[in-house]
Parts: C-alpha cells; structure tokens; sequence
C-alpha cells in the first residue's frame, strides 16, 4: 500500500529531528539558518495590517458571476447574443426580449428546449449559445449592470420552470462519454478555448441556475421561494437513467479537460444540494439531539468570528536587535531576590488585580518577539488603572470550551489506579475506592467537559452491527443527500480525488509548467496566441486568476464533501479522507503553502472593466500597461484566502487524532512553514495554522519549543484546550514510534467492513443469510434453466435418470 500519487512524492522517509532542518531558531551565539524563503518573507513581516475577511460559503454573488468567464472568453458574448437573436427574430419580428409578457417568454423557453433535441452537433451550440444569452440576462437589451442582474433572475427561474437544468444533464452526460472528443483533444499538442466549447456553454448554463436559484434576494417571488425547494430536493436525487447523483456530473467533466466551469458548477452544486457551513452546523447540532447526546458547548462559527488576530511573530532582523539589546541590558537582569518575590507572591487569578486586565489589553500578549520578565525594565511594571468600561469590553477567559474524551478519562484513571493502588479495572469510570481526593476532583473536572463526539457513536454502533449481524436487525440507512451522493461516488471516488488533486497541483502557484500533469489552460490559451505586450500581459493576468479560481473551487469542493461525510458517517470520510492522504495530498498542500504567502494573498490578478457584467454592459476603454497593471482596490483577494483557510481546515481533518499523519506533517517539515503562514493578520486562518502546529510541538524538540514561546502562547491563547493533552511537553505516550503502514491497514480494514457490510449486498456473508426450510416454498420455486439445458433435456433424462439404478431399500432406510 504505498501512497504515491500527485505531486510526486513518496510515502514518508525516516523521522530525523534537527531543530534547524524545522525552522527553530537557535539561541544568541550558536549561529541561524534560514532558507530563502524566510528571509524573503520576513521583510514586512510584523508590518502586515488586519485583515477584514469574514469567512463564508462563497464570495458576493456578482464576484461568483464574473469568476465563471475567463478573459478570453470576452467575444463569445456577442457570439451569444448573435445565436439568440437570429433564432428570436424567426419568430418575434416586432418586439424585444425585454418587451414581451410571461406567456411569451416562456413560449420561447421552451422553443429554445426543444431545438436542444437535434442532432446535428452544430445546430445544437447554438441553441446552447441562445439559451447561454438567455441566462446571462439578455445584456443587449440593458442599461445597467444591476438591469442585467435582475433579468439574470427573472430569465433563468423561466428556464428553470421548463426543465432546462435536466435537458443540460444529460446533454452534459453525453458530451462526457464522448470518449473519442475528449481523447483527440489531449492528443493536440495545444489545447485552446475552442477544444472545450460544448462542454464550456453546457457547463456556464449550469452553472448559472445553480448559483442564481440557490440564493435568496430581495424581491423573489412567493413561487421563486418553492421553485428552489423543489430544485434542491432534486438535485439531492440520482438521475433517473444511471443512478448517478446531479452533483457527480460536473465533477466528471474536470478529469476530461480541466474545466474551470466544470470545478465551480460542482461546488456551486454540492452547497446547493448538501449545504453549506451555517447549515451543516445546524445539521450537526439536530444529529447530536436525534442520538441522545448534550447540545454542542458553543457555535464555533460565530467563536471564530469574534475572534481577533494576533501579530505575526517576528523577524529575523527584529531577533537580533532583540538580542543586542540584551546585552546592553545584562546587568538589569540580576535583580535582587526579594523582588522577585514580590513579583512571584501576586495573585495572578484574583479578578480585582489591575494587572490582569492590563494584560488581556496589552500587545505583549501577542506572538511579536519574545520577552521574558527578567529582561524587562522593570520586573513590577506599573500598575495602571482602568475604566469600569474597560472591564466590561474586555472578555475574559479563553475562547474555547474544553473538551475530554472518554478514552483520556479511562487513561487517567488507569494510571492513578496503578500508581496509588496497584491494580487496574479496565475501562471502569465510575469505581474511584482507594484513590486520594485529589484525584476525586480531577475525575468530577473531566467528566464535567466530557464530550462524546457523533464519530464515537458511530463508530460503537458499526462495532454492535458487526458483533452481533443477525439480532441487530436491518440497517435503516436515511437516504439523505450526503448518502445518496456516497452511494454514487463510491465506486470510482479514489479516481475522482486523483482527478482533483492533480488539477490542484497543476494550478499551485509552486508548480512548475514542465512537471503539470494535466492542462489546465484549456479555458484561457487563446486560439491565436498573444502578438504584443499588452496581450502577453493580459493573459498572464488571465492565467494566473484562472489558477486562483480552480484552487478556491476545488479546496471548496473537497472540504465540502469531507464535512459532509464525517457527519453523515465517520467511516465515510475516512473512507474519502484515505484516499487523499494515499495521492499524497498532505505534502501537495504543504508545497502550496511553501511561498511568500502574502504575496498570494495580497494578488492583484483581476481586470476590473472586463469582469461580467460591466464589459458587456459599459464601452471598453482602451487597454494599457497601467490599467492592467491597476487591480482592485482592495487589502487582499478574498479567494485567496478563502482557499488558504480551506486547504489548512483539509489539512486539520487529515491528520486530527491520526498519530502516522501528525508525523508526515514532521516528516516533511511543516513548522517553518506553517509558522511563516502565521504573518497573515486574520484569525480564522491564524487559528487553523496554530492548530496544526499544536498537534506536532512535542515532536519538534525542547530546542525549538523554547525559541518559539510566542507561538506556543498563541495556541494556548487561541486553539481549544483537552485537559488531558501533553502538548506542550514532550512526555505523551503517543511520542512512540510510528508505523504509517499498520495505522492505515487497521484503518482501511475497518473501512472495508462497513463499505461491505452496508453497499456491497452481492458479496455478503452467506452464513449470515435466512435460510428457507419450508419443502414446499423451495419446490414451488421458480428456477430458471440455461437454454442449452432445455434444448438437451432428454439426453439428461436418460443419462442422469433413467439409466442409473436406484437402490429402493437403501432410500427406505
């Protein structure tokens, strides 16, 4: 089982620990080592601003509208407008689109549906074509970008009324088994826009119901509100035809070529059709009700909104100024001892202590460089006073509530047991005879902020089913979206996340072209390439944003779909999870992270006056160096860093409570960086990276622990606390050594028993099967014969039958 996949890395090599092969800094006068990259990204660095980015399902609407056309797509809006409009004046000669009532509209909706039916390849486009104008919004006919947003609305619930979206389907299945197109495609040595027409306009035309009828605006009529209910409950449905989910179909068009439209149709479809991540936590919230279980301790989305970030840590230059300062203040460090007494005798947890508060509000208490109280001017910094609406503004606590397993209960009882007593009582929680009261106090502090997640359950109830297979009874599986979108996954998912992670890999800003292993220019190479500069550069521009939009799409669709199956059932997106972690998604993420992240973040990789619908609405000045060069206005790109956090949120389910994983993030030296990823002034992601530092700090030496106190007081700060975890230290037991290949075996086998046990009914255990002993059922049988057995009944007759003697007596006794 060797995990080779994307990215070209192996499965992981022998653990060495050198404190400065992982990024830790060594202490004044044994020398540095920093690589490139941390010296290029620490310029700037404690400068960096905060970021104001609310994390959300997806970006404002018209922002997800002009992400779905590439630049060079800009003449097939008037190519669009062109079809539609020598088909409508066939038939309206008179009037406008926009002039016409409901009944006409919709008379030619579904004019425009049927000409879809034709078989000629090229009459079909361009009814595609029309019908692409049509849910585009009818541009030629209006003043204003917010005119054409609003016939956006109107056309395409008329679409939706008709039936186009399951027309487009089976369109969309057709071109994808056109095997023949999609084969001579890649065999050119240039893939252009024009190689992947038919499935761009089928897949724009999705894209855009989709995305328009899954969410709500202001004005939406009373059967708009019931058209997108019905719409989401269809779309959760397998396709009459073949079984197969909607939600699978985009996702089969990104392996073909890789598709832009194809990779956003498929999230816009799976959030339309699962949920997002507001939903899923109230999903969450009403799965742990139906199963017996305390209600959540706190929502973590509006935790994670109210938290604020904190300053990177510092740089290399701000080090060593720190340590020259040092020198100079040597003789301030011996202090005498009674100060430090002092110092030591103040109640650091009385609620009326003026330096708590003062504390909470001050910088020091972020992760800039470090300083310790005998390196301050003064060991007592003066007491400062403040407001009594100071103390009301000022939250205390942590942010998080703790949690505890029932394993770490079991654990700490076990080993009090045998340390105070002597013997040991098995996963018994309750009997505490002959343990000190101490220990009485710590059990009653776990059990209060025990919390049994819905994966234990699961899992015990997969255990039961497989103890006991015929007094469990039949499974009741709920046919909810989620599971009808695994059933029709399952036998070809481990192709699908390759397909994925290679069109992720191609488009990481660290890939090289040489080493792509799939195209993914297929939607923005011209087919006449670039003659002057100004074309060379817009393109490069287009490049690059069309690279942005796969990796925000594709990171949104994968963590997705592993939220999803983890709530639906655990082995299911461990199942999905596996499949990752072997195509070697773990280092591709890692070498995604590996740049000047805040350079990736802060991109200006977008030309405002051609993004739809301004540039099919307003003239087009003339292009020039400056504009192209321009951008946006803004602090940052926001699907940047939405896919950051969402490939870091991927990264945290790969390996949370998965010893083997915890050590390939070692193995590949992840702390350097991840610790870079921390300049970025934004909580939610400082929160994911503090996180995935935590899980590998006591793996990572006493050397690089205590160069690094700033980030361990980050996490302390900011990542939940479990009672029981030796983060910090490095005395765990689980600092064993590890077998990638056991864990994962174990975990696979367990897999492989559930996926068996619920969706392979063909192969179950026949001992487990009813058995009829009823004479007359099973003679009343039907049994069907093979024809030749029929057509050779005689010659049997004759052979088996008559001409063998029966012994009567024998059959008698």
């Amino acid at each position: 089982m060797e995990p080779g996949g994307v990215g070209g890395c192996g499965g992981p090599g022998p653990l060495i620990v050198n404190n400065k092969q992982r990024g830790g800094l060594l202490p004044a006068g044994k020398g540095r080592e920093f690589n490139r990259n941390q010296r290029k990204d620490s310029e700037g660095y404690s400068e960096s601003p905060d970021l104001e980015f609310e994390y959300a399902d997806t970006d404002r609407w018209s922002a997800e509208l002009s992400e779905l056309y590439s630049y060079t797509e800009g003449p097939e809006f008037q190519l669009n407008r062109k079809c539609f409009e020598e088909d409508f004046r066939v038939h309206v000669l008179d009037k406008k689109w926009t002039e016409l009532d409901s009944d006409q509209h919709r008379t030619h909706a579904m004019r425009l549906l049927d000409g879809l039916e034709v078989t000629a390849r090229e009459k079909r486009l361009k009814v595609a074509r029309a019908i692409l104008y049509v849910a585009q919004g009818t541009f030629g006919e209006c003043g204003s970008e917010a005119e054409v947003q609003a016939w956006m609305r109107y056309n395409i619930f008329l679409l939706l009324e008709v039936g186009t979206f399951n027309a487009l389907v089976e369109l969309l299945n057709m071109e994808i088994d056109n095997s023949a197109a999609c084969s001579s495609a890649v065999r050119k040595p240039a893939i252009s826009l024009a190689d992947s027409t038919d499935l761009r306009v089928l897949l724009n035309i999705m894209y855009l119901i989709v995305e328009t009828a899954r969410q709500e605006a202001e004005g939406d009529k009373v059967e708009w509100k019931t058209m997108r209910q019905t719409f989401r409950a269809e779309l959760g449905r397998s396709l009459p035809w073949n079984r197969t989910p909607y939600a699978v179909s985009p996702v089969g068009a990104c392996p073909c070529l890789s598709h832009n439209p194809g990779c956003v149709c498929a999230g816009s479809v799976l959030q339309c059709t699962l949920g997002g991540f507001e939903e899923l936590q109230a999903m969450k919230a009403e799965k742990r009700e139906i199963l017996g279980l305390p209600p959540l301790p706190e929502d973590s989305i509006k935790v994670i909104r109210n938290m604020r970030a904190a300053s990177p840590p510092a740089s290399a230059s701000d080090l060593i100024e720190q340590q020259q300062k040092r020198g100079r203040r040597e003789h301030k460090a011996l202090i005498k001892q009674d100060n430090l007494d002092a110092f030591n005798e103040r109640d650091p947890y009385k609620a009326d202590d003026s330096r708590e508060e003062e504390e909470e509000n001050d910088d020091d208490n972020s992760l800039e460089g470090e300083t310790f109280p005998l390196e301050r001017d003064e060991v007592m910094p003066p007491s400062i006073q403040h407001p009594p609406t100071d103390r009301l503004a000022c939250p205390k606590g942590l942010p998080w509530a703790p949690k505890v397993r029932e394993k770490d209960i079991e654990m700490f009882l076990e080993s009090s047991r045998s340390k105070f007593i002597g013997y040991t009582l098995g996963s018994d929680t309750n009997t505490v005879v002959g343990l000190p009261r101490p220990i009485h106090e710590s059990i009653r502090t776990l059990k209060l902020h025990k919390y049994t997640s819905i994966a234990e359950v699961q899992v015990q109830m997969e255990e039961e089913y497989l103890r006991s297979p015929l007094s469990g009874g039949e499974e009741e599986v709920e046919q909810v979206p989620t599971e009808t979108l695994y059933q029709g996954l399952l036998p070809s998912l481990p192709q699908y996340m390759i397909a994925l992670l290679k069109i992720l890999l191609a488009a990481a800003p660290t890939s090289k072209a040489k080493t792509d292993s799939i195209n993914i220019l297929a939607d923005v190479l011209p087919e006449e390439m670039p003659t002057t500069v100004l074309q060379s550069m817009k393109l490069g521009v287009d490049v690059n944003r069309h690279k942005e939009i796969i990796v925000k799409a594709i990171s949104a669709v994968l963590l997705l779909l592993l939220k999803h199956f983890k709530l639906n059932h655990v082995y299911q997106f461990e199942y999905m999870a596996q499949h990752l972690v072997f195509a070697n998604c773990i280092p591709l993420i890692l070498k995604f992270f590996n740049q000047n992240i805040m350079s990736y973040i802060t991109a200006k990789n977008s030309i405002s006056v051609l993004d739809y619908p301004y540039c099919v609405v307003h003239e087009l000045p003339e292009l020039t160096a400056e504009s192209l060069e321009a951008g946006d206005n803004n602090q940052f790109c926001w699907r940047n860093l939405f896919s950051c956090i969402n490939l870091l949120r991927i990264l945290n389910k790969l390996t949370k409570w998965k010893h083997s994983r915890t050590m390939m993030l070692v193995v590949f030296k992840s702390a350097p960086i991840l610790k870079r990823a921390l300049k970025v002034k934004q909580a939610m992601m400082q929160l994911y990276v503090l996180k995935l530092l935590k899980v590998q700090t006591k793996y990572l030496g006493r050397q690089w622990r205590k160069s690094n106190m700033k980030t361990m007081s980050a996490i302390y700060q900011k990542v939940r606390h479990r009672l029981n975890d030796d983060w910090a230290y490095g005395n765990d037991l689980d600092a064993r050594p590890w077998d990638f290949q056991a864990e994962e075996c174990a975990l696979r086998a367990s897999i492989e028993r559930f996926n068996s046990r619920r969706y392979d009914r063909a192969h179950s255990n026949p001992d487990f099967l009813p058995v009829d002993n009823c004479l007359q059922s099973v003679l009343g049988q039907r049994v069907e014969l093979p024809e030749d057995f029929q057509m050779n009944y005689d010659l049997w007759l004759e052979r088996e039958v008559f001409s063998r003697p029966i012994s009567w007596e024998e059959l008698l006794q």
